[in-house]
């Protein structure tokens, strides 16, 4: 039985040691929750992520979003009154329902992580990102250990720990929602939004479940350089969507990255039938579409017309997102199932 505990005094991220043995696993997600009551006025929630045990005495009260994906997640979770900082803000503008309530939360930096003077600046008590890239010292951000030095706990997506880049599900999103229900109290908002979730893979599962796979080949252009997409959360996505993906993870060019960079004759060699491509604004969808459309007017995924963009935001690892592009790539490679 999980012990959870939630009083409101300060946190701590702690290093991987004995407390680790002691916490119980979640299923399939290399994750725990044990409570700690040694000190009767104080109890402990302590979770394993990324390798390091996030260890937080009280319910945070001083939260920020390092990415607007995350953001998102806690402001549905009904903690907007917890938030003090949203980070990468113009990365990606949060779903109208919610922004509203995030007008008054103090924006942190721009399409970048936020420097360590302006993120430390906001007193945070815990800091929730999509990957540990936020917290690179040498690019100025607070690293872990600075974090730490002042009492702010730093909980990672699980399918953005190094680990899970390669390896990463859908489902990981599921992992730090029941993780983040425990850390904030807020159990019951945390398994409703799961259920929603769960039950829209579900809708495309049954939707997709008895067409013929097309093959599809997911991309990623810019600047002249064209790469495959083989791995990873990404790869999941395609594979929830009824996709035969044409790059997969057993592929040696994926054995240690989960992108690679191709050539145009590769791609046409593999004549797959629809082509899932990430952009971050109009002008790069624009851009890849006629690169696309220009390069390989011969490729079925071109005369076919199933050239399916998604938000680069929404591939991010641990985001509502990720159920979306399911959902639209399903819905765009076929379309009658819907």
């Amino acid at each position: 039985m999980i012990q959870i505990s939630r009083p409101r005094t300060r946190m701590r991220t702690a290093a991987a040691s004995s407390l680790a043995a002691a916490a119980i696993l979640l299923a399939g997600c290399g994750s725990g929750v044990v409570g700690d009551t040694a000190d009767a006025d104080v109890e402990t929630t302590t979770i394993e992520n990324c390798g390091r045990d996030v260890v937080v005495d009280g319910a945070p009260e001083a939260a920020v979003g390092m990415h607007p994906a995350q953001t998102e997640l806690m402001l549905r979770l009904g903690l907007a009154d917890r938030l003090v900082g949203q980070a990468q803000a113009a990365a990606q503008a949060l779903p109208d329902d919610v922004a509203p309530l995030a007008e008054d939360v103090p924006v942190l930096g721009d399409v970048a992580p936020p420097s360590r003077e302006d993120l430390l600046a906001v007193e945070p008590d815990f800091v929730y990102s999509p990957t540990t890239y936020e917290f690179s010292a040498d690019q100025g951000f607070a690293s872990l250990e600075q974090l730490d030095a002042v009492d702010a706990a730093v909980y990672v997506a699980s399918g953005g720990c190094h680990e899970r880049r390669m390896t990463g599900e859908v489902a990981d999103l599921f992992t730090d929602l029941e993780n983040l229900g425990k850390i904030f109290g807020v159990e019951e908002e945390a398994a409703q939004l799961i259920d929603d979730s769960r039950a829209d893979l579900d809708g495309v599962a049954e939707a997709v479940a008895d067409v013929e796979p097309l093959r599809v080949a997911q991309v990623y252009y810019e600047g002249g350089t064209l790469q495959a997409i083989g791995a990873g959360v990404e790869y999941d996505m395609l594979q929830l969507a009824g996709a035969d993906n044409v790059y997969g993870p057993d592929q040696a060019a994926f054995a240690d990255f989960f992108a690679a960079t191709i050539t145009p004759e590769a791609l046409a060699a593999e004549a797959p039938d629809a082509l899932v491509f990430s952009t971050y604004d109009d002008a790069h969808e624009a851009a890849t579409r006629e690169y696309l459309s220009t390069t390989f007017p011969d490729m079925p995924a071109v005369q076919d017309d199933r050239l399916i963009a998604v938000s680069s935001s929404d591939v991010f690892p641990g985001t509502l997102g990720n159920i979306a592009v399911v959902q639209k790539v399903a819905q765009g490679l076929y379309p009658e199932a819907f």
